[in-house]
């Protein structure tokens, strides 16, 4: 139900459409990725990464089960789609289809999976002897760094590590060839996995696990103080966003992300107190948010209404959000950032 009717698309934030197009032209260089080789990717959503790939003349399929995407795949000239899941059974379908594939990219999408074996056994299927999956996703130590409690909710059954990643791959066959941690979001994790014996292991691998052993990720006690650390932020934006209203100052929302409604039905607060959200994205505007019905609008609705307070639940795009509203700034509003605590920006 959640994933066959999906509200999120890539394109809607310049700062990953860069991204995702930047990682193409580095994947497409490192492996040497020409007419001859197939890229898919899993959790296409709108093509926007196959869109990169399709630059440099590479084969592309998109694996995704949203059925309302479907158009924005094609409006993007992505025309080699498959809907459904993936799993070792459609693995084999595609296999069939499109033949094996040089590269398998995950974006996204890895936190998503709850039958992990499985997913794995569809990988080794449909890569080439050789081929290469390369995944990002949110990363565990920055979650816990910054405080990014928002980012916990129900699309994502896991959070990763390196070290429980690469024990999982190794037990089914695989193993992480390289690792680099990215700015993107709160930041990610980016993984690069072959069979067993494919390809050479390089150093940064070993780095990023030492660095996850320093900040004691294995240990109760970090997660008891992260805790404490969340509380803090909900109390503080809580008292924040109660003495606004209470003074009569009109405060709005930008982003409606499902980390957002994290954050909103943490702090308990609706549209008495946040008056609605403004998002880029069509597919939620006009929609509320669950649980806490706060109405989502058009960014328009900004400068025609000029709040004094905009609290960003979009926050991991503070740089583009900002520089997308300077006459919203320039008339005096102010951005409220969440994490990882209370900050006026403005």
């Amino acid at each position: 139900m959640m994933f066959e009717n999906y509200l999120y698309i890539s394109s809607a934030s310049d700062t990953l459409k860069s991204h995702l197009w930047d990682l193409s032209d580095v994947l497409v260089g490192r492996y040497g990725l020409g007419d001859a080789d197939l890229v898919v990717d899993i959790g296409c959503n709108d093509g926007t990464l196959l869109q990169g790939f399709k630059r440099h003349g590479v084969r592309t399929l998109g694996v995704d089960p949203a059925q309302n995407l479907v158009k924005f795949t094609t409006a993007n000239g992505i025309s080699e789609r498959y809907t459904d899941f993936f799993t070792a059974s459609t693995a084999q379908d595609i296999v069939s289809k499109w033949g094996s594939a040089s590269l398998v990219t995950v974006t996204n999408t890895f936190p998503h999976i709850q039958e992990l074996t499985d997913f794995i056994e569809g990988i080794q299927i449909v890569l080439k002897p050789g081929g290469v999956l390369v995944m990002e996703m949110h990363y565990l130590l920055d979650l816990i760094e910054q405080v990014a409690f928002d980012t916990i909710y129900h699309e994502h059954v896991s959070y990763w590590a390196l070290g429980p990643m690469k024990q999982l791959f190794e037990r089914n066959g695989m193993t992480i060839v390289d690792a680099e941690r990215l700015p993107l979001h709160h930041g990610q994790l980016r993984v690069h996995v072959q069979r067993l014996g494919e390809g050479p292991v390089y150093c940064r691998v070993d780095k990023i696990l030492s660095e996850e052993k320093g900040a004691r990720l294995n240990c109760f006690e970090t997660y008891v103080h992260f805790a404490e650390r969340a509380l803090k932020v909900k109390n503080d934006l809580h008292e924040t966003l109660i003495l606004m209203a209470q003074q009569g100052r009109r405060v709005a929302g930008y982003g409606a992300p499902a980390k957002g409604n994290t954050l909103l039905g943490f702090l308990g607060i609706g549209p008495d107190v946040l008056r609605y959200i403004v998002d880029r994205n069509p597919l939620k505007q006009g929609l509320y948010t669950p649980g806490t019905h706060i109405p989502v609008v058009a960014p328009e609705r900004l400068l025609a209404d000029q709040p004094d307070y905009v609290l960003l639940l979009a926050w991991n795009f503070i740089d583009e959000i900002i520089q997308q509203q300077a006459e919203y700034l320039k008339r005096g509003g102010k951005f409220m950032l969440p994490v990882p605590e209370v900050r006026i920006i403005g």
